[in-house]
């Protein structure tokens, strides 16, 4: 009975090593055979996926879509909430255990200060996430409300108006690329060197790979939820650039042209600077050359202006060394 107790416990291991070979090589005989497939051939799963991927999102679905992903939208929120509060027992456990290892002077007074702000940091991201729950909700009730008008045709079907917000970003957009009015007074919204539209073409290129086919397109909660961040993403970066544009503030960290740009700036401010006082030195000549040839016509009109002692006519009455004595009396 000892014989065969030791040899049970010396190969033991052989039966879970053979049913794990078996398993593995199953699975690639499964894989292989996949891969010896020809080209275009699927699996009856894959056909299956790809038929109900291609089949157009029923009345139904479509309607509650929107209140689907904001209910999935919440529990992710709330998911976070959970992580966050445990987040915050694990850092205050680990300020007490500083804070007690400081008491033995293990360690120095640094850690208990990491501890705490560590401490810090998760209480406001608790915080954040909690606040981020009670906005899903907001969203939740806001679908509710909606989804009457959807039924009863008045208002469009979510994926639709989603559809029409993107239409109307880029519609915005590409009045900058066309129209040459706006391209010449805001030439920041066509330059892709600016970092805020930068920015705003990257959200965009996002959106644009998430964007659906079409209204009928089938969409998960999670799809919904994906385009429609994107969307808000690409609609906020868009409106920051273009407020920027209009404001003509600076945008900081334009790669290139910066350095130029500032110097051309500067010249042409000193050049209308000059410009302006010269003009203003023309002004002054011509109203001074203007009023001294006024003067000039003004005095030659006059008889009575010529000169003491002209042939234009005697002085009178003559000087009193000219004038005869009187008589002797």
């Amino acid at each position: 009975m000892e014989p065969l107790v030791a040899l049970l416990a010396e190969w033991w291991w052989i039966g879970p090593a053979a049913a794990g070979a078996g398993t593995v090589g199953w699975v690639g005989v499964r894989r292989s055979r996949r891969r010896a497939l020809p080209a275009g051939t699927t699996t009856t799963g894959d056909r299956a996926v790809r038929a109900w991927a291609s089949r157009p999102l029923s009345k139904a679905a479509a309607r509650r879509l929107e209140l689907d992903a904001a209910q999935l939208d919440l529990q992710t929120a709330r998911h976070a909430v959970t992580r966050g509060r445990a987040d915050v027992k694990v850092a205050d456990a680990e300020v007490v255990r500083a804070q007690a290892e400081r008491a033995a002077s293990r360690v120095s007074s640094d850690t208990v200060a990491a501890a705490r702000a560590r401490l810090v940091d998760a209480q406001r991201d608790l915080r954040a996430a909690m606040a981020e729950v009670r906005a899903r909700r907001a969203g939740v009730k806001a679908a509710k409300a909606m989804l009457p008008a959807i039924r009863a045709g008045s208002a469009p079907l979510p994926v639709a108006r989603l559809l029409a917000e993107h239409d109307a970003i880029l519609a915005r957009w590409m009045a900058y690329e066309t129209d040459p009015g706006l391209a010449i007074d805001h030439p920041q919204m066509s330059d892709s060197r600016s970092p805020l539209l930068a920015e705003f073409l990257r959200a965009h290129e996002r959106a644009q790979w998430l964007r659906p086919a079409s209204v009928q397109t089938r969409l998960e909660p999670a799809d919904y939820l994906a385009y429609r961040d994107a969307v808000r993403r690409t609609a906020h970066a868009f409106d920051r650039a273009e407020r920027a544009a209009r404001q003509g503030t600076e945008q900081p960290g334009f790669e290139g042209g910066d350095a130029w740009s500032r110097v051309a700036a500067d010249l042409a401010e000193t050049a209308q600077r000059a410009l302006a006082r010269s003009m203003e030195s023309m002004g002054r000549a011509a109203a001074r050359s203007w009023t001294e040839r006024g003067a000039r016509r003004a005095s030659a009109k006059r008889p009575d202006a010529a000169a003491p002692g002209s042939d234009g006519g005697s002085v009178w009455p003559p000087p009193a060394r000219d004038r005869p004595h009187p008589p002797a009396s």
